[in-house]
């Protein structure tokens, strides 16, 4: 009885096939058969489709709607299939019945979608989700340069609080030392004249006087004292000009836009670079070439300032103790004579400064070291971008310091080759609009 029931859609029941309706023409039969058959492959291609798209995108929401889509396509398809199976076999219960799961199918598809509409069209367009994504990157982007900024403020201030720190400790006794030197001189020349006076009167001294005299070395000491008291106080005046150029090194934590001199601040840097600058085993000394021009003083934040002539001749010395050793650039299409990587015998630092037209100046930085390549040179005002090995550098000075310029309104240049050297240019304006 079951199996009779069963089997009940697939009798004929004594229908005729479809095929009687078309009288059997063979060309409109071919017809409908051709358009079904493209249907339903059409209807059973979609399916595919939206599954191997839900597959794959786990995130998507609204599965299920695109999965009831995916029957109800199927079905329909099924429907055209059967359109061309009662051409000759006139099983018209079955296709009824099979049309009837797709009316279920898609009428239950249409409730289910009613609901959802809203959902959807509160979802965010393409435009919005680009609008969206330029301004979480922009967000990124300033959290990564204020991430930076902190980090390298913080090593400046402390370096700055370091230096100010030493350069007060080293000023108390030089002052005590330098205010006394003048007395001391003044008492050395009254004393000497004193023994010069008692040679005068007293020509013909005691025995006694005369070795001890000549035990000392008087005509030495006489000629020699003065000598070592003026070299006492050049070092003093010397320590003194250290102490100040640490002063003005040291005001890293100066908010307010100042009008100084660029020069100063060049020359305090290189001070505290001095022994960078210096010899040390098989590197020779870094010749730094000073080619001022007649600069006006300039409207900057003078702590931050020092800051970038730090950065940018700190990264020249490190290319410059590179370039002693031996270039070395894999990247590159220069290949040196001899497969031998190219030495510099003769490091040098020029620093340029020069007036570009009556509202800005330009600061140049110049190496004879082992340059960069083009590849390089676009990433290094990238933070956290560093060519240095792990743990050698941060990379985040020269992104610092591309912040410091543009943010006095300015450019900050490189200018490099391979080889060839590479050239900072800081170029500023003279007055700042917010002065």
């Amino acid at each position: 009885m079951i199996l009779a029931f069963f089997n009940y859609p697939f009798y004929s029941n004594g229908f005729i096939p479809h095929g009687h309706c078309y009288l059997w023409k063979t060309s409109l039969v071919w017809l409908h058969i051709l358009s079904d058959s493209l249907i339903a492959l059409a209807y059973f291609s979609i399916p595919i489709a939206l599954v191997y798209f839900v597959r794959k995108r786990e995130d998507l929401p609204f599965k299920s709607i695109l999965l009831l889509f995916g029957a109800f396509i199927i079905f329909c398809g099924t429907t055209h299939i059967m359109e061309i199976w009662t051409l000759w076999y006139p099983t018209y219960w079955l296709s009824g019945f099979i049309k009837a799961l797709t009316a279920l199918i898609s009428v239950y598809t249409a409730f289910t979608l009613v609901p959802i509409i809203p959902q959807a069209l509160a979802l965010p367009s393409p435009a919005q989700l680009e609008v969206a994504n330029s301004q979480l990157k922009l967000t990124l982007k300033e959290l990564a340069d204020t991430q930076t900024q902190l980090i390298q403020t913080e090593k400046m201030s402390s370096l700055g609080k370091l230096v100010a720190g030493i350069a007060h400790e080293i000023n108390n006794p030089v002052s005590f030392i330098y205010g006394n030197i003048g007395i001391a001189n003044e008492y050395t020349e009254n004393l000497l004249k004193l023994i010069s006076v008692y040679q005068q009167c007293y020509p013909q001294a005691l025995s006694k006087i005369q070795i001890l005299a000549e035990t000392i070395e008087l005509d030495f000491i006489k000629e020699d004292l003065p000598k070592m008291l003026s070299s006492i106080k050049i070092g003093a005046e010397r320590i003194c000009a250290i102490v100040l150029s640490l002063r003005s090194f040291s005001r890293l934590d100066e908010a307010e836009i100042k009008r100084v001199d660029v020069h100063e601040g060049i020359n305090s840097t290189l001070l505290i670079l001095g022994n960078q600058l210096k010899g040390q085993g098989k590197y020779p000394n870094i010749e730094v070439i000073k080619e001022y021009g007649n600069l006006p003083q300039v409207d900057c934040y003078p702590g931050q300032l020092n800051q970038v002539f730090l950065n940018l001749l700190t990264n020249a010395i490190d290319t410059l103790r590179e370039s002693i050793v031996g270039c070395s650039m894999p990247e590159s299409n220069i290949i040196s004579a001899e497969n031998e990587q190219p030495t510099n015998n003769n490091p040098q630092i020029r620093i340029v400064t020069e007036v570009l037209d009556s509202h800005q100046v330009m600061i140049r930085v110049i190496d004879n070291g082992c340059g960069m390549t083009e590849e390089v040179r676009q990433k290094i005002f990238d933070p956290f971008f560093t060519t240095k090995p792990v743990g050698s550098g941060t990379g985040l000075g020269m992104s610092i310091s591309y912040q410091i310029v543009d943010k006095h309104g300015g450019q900050l240049k490189c200018i490099t080759q391979p080889f060839q050297g590479t050239e900072f240019q800081i170029q500023i304006p003279i007055r700042s609009k917010l002065y």
